[in-house]
């Protein structure tokens, strides 16, 4: 049966990455001794990517800088006619690697800032990096790129966030994307040290709102809203692979990039076409529509709108990703999530940072004294 297109392929080149930062994206285990994908096999799918109809590709990981072979990914996903965009922690974007870049027809760039200053910045991300983003962002906009400035936000610098809006408008970012963290992997595992209090995220969207305002006409601000603090899920994905796909760097095709969680068959770029995957896979089709939904969600007016929430949340907090998202306030599990807000409230007080910048806390922890776990599953030098 055909689908509709997909909209875009979120290419992961690899798990590598220089920074630890707590909310990882990359999975908690990493063990598998696969190889990453070769360069002509990420050629053979991005230009199968755009026979499905996808319209832009988005080249992330890890830090998608250390395939040596990144100038001739974009190349071959810009000769299919696919918008190209690098998500990258802008460590390793040298003036010769980005000038490559634009020769081979790279569109766009998007540029990750932990916080708004060195010291939080760097402790955050695990690794004295903030000058050389701060440096790789202007790089970007001197060689004609348009520039995101993306920054993941939590209790550790969600007080910071007019800084972080000042230092985008200081570096001419043309968007700013601020992404309160999602609750799985790495960010589930340290979820007691990111997760803000309720007051601190309303003071936060107060802060963005005005500045959207004021901005209107120079910078768009994303504010991506944090699952937690909301009566209802935000449609995931814009549902189970309706609108994108993830394709790792060992080259299982996903419907979003946590999906890696959720024990559903795999399906590989390397033993099937995306065409088949997209369309037929049992992974792919597993929470597609409205068949699969389970009570309150198949008779909720909104289970056109939010499609049940997030099915990664939902095997993350309750161990079935058939589950209602327990972030839904009509979830019988939601008290997991009132429960995870309530620890935050009681260990945040007035919901201020638990971490100011700057501050000398323990090493390995938190500044309240908690373990934070970084990529590797090592306990890693710095705090939040």
């Amino acid at each position: 049966m055909s689908r509709p297109h997909p909209f875009g392929i979120l290419a992961e080149l690899t798990y590598g990455c220089p920074l630890h930062c707590p909310y990882c994206s990359n999975p908690l285990d990493m063990t598998g001794g696969r190889g990453e994908l070769t360069t002509a096999e990420w050629e053979r799918v991005l230009a199968e990517a755009a026979e499905l109809g996808a319209l832009q590709a988005h080249l992330s990981g890890g830090e998608p800088l250390l395939r040596r072979d990144v100038t001739a990914i974009v190349r071959a996903a810009s000769a299919v006619g696919l918008y190209t965009n690098l998500i990258t922690s802008g460590l390793g974007l040298s003036r010769r690697r980005a000038e490559e870049l634009r020769a081979a027809g790279l569109d766009h760039v998007q540029v990750s800032v932990q916080a708004a200053e060195a010291g939080r910045s760097d402790a955050i991300a695990g690794v004295a990096s903030f000058g050389r983003k701060l440096k790789a962002a202007r790089l970007v906009k001197e060689l004609g790129w348009p520039l995101t400035l993306n920054v993941v936000l939590h209790r550790g610098n969600l007080d910071q966030v007019g800084e972080v809006i000042d230092l985008a408008q200081s570096l001419g970012a043309d968007r700013l994307e601020l992404a309160n963290t999602q609750y799985y992997g790495w960010a589930l595992a340290n979820r007691a040290a990111l997760l803000p209090s309720a007051e601190q995220v309303a003071r936060a969207e107060a802060v963005v709102k005005a500045a959207a305002k004021r901005l209107r006409e120079a910078m768009e601000i994303i504010w991506v809203l944090p699952d937690y603090h909301e009566k209802y899920p935000k449609p995931c994905m814009g549902g189970w692979g309706a609108r994108q796909l993830t394709v790792t760097p060992y080259g299982d095709a996903l419907p979003c990039p946590t999906a890696h969680e959720v024990p559903l068959p795999r399906a590989n770029v390397t033993e099937h076409s995306l065409r088949w995957i997209w369309e037929d896979s049992p992974v792919f089709n597993a929470f597609r529509g409205t068949g699969w939904m389970p009570e309150p969600c198949r008779s909720c007016a909104r289970r056109d709108v939010d499609f049940g929430g997030c099915r990664c949340q939902a095997f993350a907090l309750t161990g079935n990703a058939a589950r209602t998202d327990p972030v839904c306030e009509l979830s019988p599990d939601h008290a997991l999530v009132t429960a995870a807000i309530a620890a935050s409230e009681s260990s945040s007080p007035r919901g201020q940072a638990a971490v100011r910048g700057g501050t000398a806390a323990p090493r390995g922890r938190h500044g309240d004294g908690r373990r934070v776990s970084r990529p590797g599953g090592e306990q890693e030098p710095g705090w939040l």
